[in-house]
């Protein structure tokens, strides 16, 4: 019977760091695409909740991480600062230095937006925009490299593919925009008044802002669901260890988590209620209102689902391996 070595704490950081950076990526990407928050209102509320959201998730997977990684016994407490002592182009020493970069990034460019009267233009603006570029590549970096760190182990068939490094980019923008729409979802349930005076923007912002978000993680879920395909079937064309190995999410001991905790709950039902929202919106220009308790369900879904996928892949690796090289 083959052991499992890599548990909870490491399934946690790779959901939660992936998490993390998606919602920085967004926060930037659309702050730095609405000319620096000075298009809408809405724009740059989306760019302050991610901003604030972004550290948090990340700071705390690293903190499970290195929780893994330290035995803790004396004096072998902080043996995971080795990762920072070799420096090579690893998966391992790359990825390291992308997480301490995107976390002193990622709070510098939270405090831009920290103070309840941040707006576009204010003093923090030019400082603001220059973290929003750094924090870009560094949070595409951080999500990417968790699935480059998992492929580049060949003897661990499921985990050895090109694909799964994509995989996990795309889900981690799902779930950091499913973030963004939970937080601003609760804190409109904590009261309306209270969380419009704090973003500085009025009904009408907040509905546009909720339905730009809505119908990006609409086009990510997608985009998810045809790379989940892609994964799969490169895993059949391929000869040897890697065809052998898919088997396990495809009758296997992990089918019922793979295809009903992951893209059932993570993909199909979050789609279809983006769907039947935004369609309307986006091809009779009619107004967008969503239930908030249907806009809360669904970013839970879709955030369970991110957690799923990363269980999932990490447990089948473990299963399915190692085998000779």
């Amino acid at each position: 019977m083959l052991e499992i070595h890599w548990g909870l704490p490491v399934i946690i950081y790779l959901f939660l760091g992936g998490l993390g950076a998606g919602a920085g990526v967004v926060s930037a990407s659309v702050f730095l695409r609405s000319h620096a928050g000075d298009a809408s209102e809405g724009a740059f509320d989306i760019a302050r909740w991610g901003a604030l959201i972004a550290p948090i998730p990340v700071i705390a997977g690293t903190g499970a991480l290195v929780f893994e990684l330290g035995s803790f016994a004396v004096g072998d407490m902080f043996r995971w600062i080795n990762l920072f002592l070799t420096i090579n182009l690893s998966p391992m020493s790359l990825g390291s230095w992308f997480l301490a970069l995107f976390i002193g990034v990622s709070l510098c460019y939270a405090y831009t937006f920290l103070k309840s009267d941040a707006h576009s233009g204010d003093k923090h603006q030019a400082f603001r925009k220059m973290l929003a570029w750094v924090m870009v590549p560094l949070g595409i970096g951080v999500a990417l490299y968790t699935g480059i760190l998992l492929g580049a182990m060949p003897a661990r068939p499921f985990w050895n593919s090109p694909i799964l490094a994509m995989l996990f980019l795309i889900s981690a923008l799902s779930t950091g925009v499913a973030s963004i729409l939970l937080v601003r979802c609760v804190a409109h349930a904590l009261g309306h008044k209270k969380a419009d005076e704090y973003t500085g923007e009025g009904a009408q912002g907040t509905e546009e802002s909720k339905y730009i978000l809505a119908a990006t993680d609409m086009l990510l879920i997608s985009f998810e669901v045809l790379v989940v395909f892609l994964f799969i079937m490169y895993a059949h064309l391929t000869i040897g260890g890697v065809e052998n190995a898919i088997d396990v999410i495809l009758g296997g001991s992990l089918t019922s988590l793979f295809w009903f905790g992951f893209v059932v709950i993570g993909l199909i039902i979050p789609i279809l209620i983006e769907m039947k929202y935004v369609l309307p919106r986006l091809l009779r220009q009619e107004h967008y209102s969503i239930p908030h308790a249907v806009e809360l369900a669904a970013c839970m879904l879709v955030i369970v689902g991110g957690f799923m996928l990363r269980y999932v892949v990490v447990i089948a690796g473990q299963l399915t391996g190692p085998v000779g090289i």
